[in-house]
């Protein structure tokens, strides 16, 4: 029987081999960003890649145009282990959040298993997910079926610095809007119902009640339509934001205090309100077996890694919801110095840097370590789910 050891080396090995191939495609995504829901383009690209190396894929699953998913087949009954692609890029940044990477990095890894797969059990599966920046693709797909049968879930996210086990904060959107009554602002003030001064006085409550909020929350927001024209008492206005917090509870009480702070305004101003929220993301769990395993693949990589710090800061993912259905982790690898901001252009000129090139292949070997790992040990993966279902509880 080979041993778990030879097959890593032998993983390794193939994602080197297909290093110009990897960059190629990385480069290439991250030259024609495309937003949620429409990554029509690099969703192929992806999915071709994987079907050039021998894996059977599907195109259009779960009822998302461009969400693919590959399979490769071991030689027996086993653990499924899902690892996931992200492909999306950020309005007007284009791929400052390093999605070309984690796609591309999510196919190295399904290219130097399929190989290996007749000497393993059980199946790799490598799931293209849509619209992680907003549009929640994963929980599109989970709620359609496309995660039933999995074991566990994994993907790689570029950052600042390397860790495991980072979690991710909770969130939901809301969208405010205000109904007020139009007049010149200069002839007839009196007459109108200012829609504007009804979602400022919104903001400024949002702000006072920020003061009285846990260290974990996050409410922030933007105006999408402030009024048609500075002569006329504006009519309609309209705003989105989002709360964060490090669990789903806390979130949903944040959200009901957002609500009658923009209540208030519209009280306050006689205008009319209309809101409504989306389903958001859930916080990460992370699985700290399958963590363990992915932090000694890295390290026998030459990759450094560290503990999560106090008060660590974090955004949000829908593999927080991913991470609520399967034993899952969301590592991350450092591409950019320790301090540079997410989303920024500095993320995005890394992405496709020497060190984003390195990192993508050091998270494509990481990936297919640890897959070998919970294909070959049912220990590790039993370890894992009942990690996973104390955690549930």
């Amino acid at each position: 029987m080979t041993s778990i050891s030879d097959l890593k080396q032998r993983a390794i090995k193939n994602v080197d081999a297909a290093r110009d191939e990897l960059i190629q495609l990385s480069t290439t995504i991250h030259a024609n960003p495309e937003l949620a829901f429409k990554e029509f383009k690099s969703a192929a690209l992806l999915s071709d890649a994987l079907e050039k190396h021998g894996l059977k894929v599907e195109r259009g699953i779960g009822g998302l145009e461009t969400a693919f998913r590959g399979e490769a087949r071991g030689n027996r009954a086993g653990a499924t282990i899902a690892i996931l692609a992200e492909y999306d890029a950020l309005p007007e940044l284009g791929h400052a959040c390093g999605h070309n990477i984690i796609g591309t990095a999510a196919i190295g890894a399904g290219i130097a298993l399929q190989p290996l797969m007749n000497e393993m059990p059980g199946r790799v599966l490598v799931i293209g997910t849509p619209a992680e920046e907003g549009g929640g693709g994963k929980i599109i797909l989970l709620k359609n079926g496309a995660f039933e049968g999995v074991d566990a879930a994994m993907m790689v996210h570029p950052a600042a610095y390397t860790l495991v086990t980072r979690g991710s904060l909770a969130t939901r959107r809301i969208t405010l809007e205000f109904f007020g009554k139009a007049s010149h602002a200069a002839s007839s003030p009196e007459d109108g119902i200012s829609a504007l001064e009804a979602l400022l006085a919104a903001f400024h409550n949002i702000n006072a009640l920020r003061l009285h909020l846990r260290a974990d929350a996050r409410v922030h927001g933007i105006i999408t339509h402030g009024g048609a024209a500075i002569n006329i008492i504006p009519e309609y206005t309209a705003a989105k934001f989002s709360v964060r917090a490090a669990t789903r509870a806390y979130v949903e009480e944040i959200l009901q205090r957002v609500i009658q702070c923009a209540q208030a305004g519209a009280v306050a101003t006689g205008a009319q309100l209309k809101y409504a929220v989306d389903d958001g993301y859930a916080e990460i769990i992370p699985n700290r077996a399958i963590a363990r395993a992915f932090a000694e693949n890295w390290r026998a990589l030459g990759v450094e890694v560290h503990e999560p710090r106090p008060n660590e800061r974090m955004g949000s993912t829908d593999m927080g919801d991913v991470s609520h259905a399967v034993p899952a982790l969301h590592p991350y690898l450092a591409i950019v110095p320790d301090g540079t901001p997410g989303h920024s252009i500095e993320v995005r000129a890394a992405a496709i840097s020497p060190e984003g090139h390195a990192g993508l292949l050091n998270a494509a070997k990481g990936l297919a370590m640890t897959a070998i790992d919970l294909l070959c040990d049912e220990n590790l993966v039993q370890e894992a789910k009942r990690e996973f279902a104390a955690a549930s509880k």
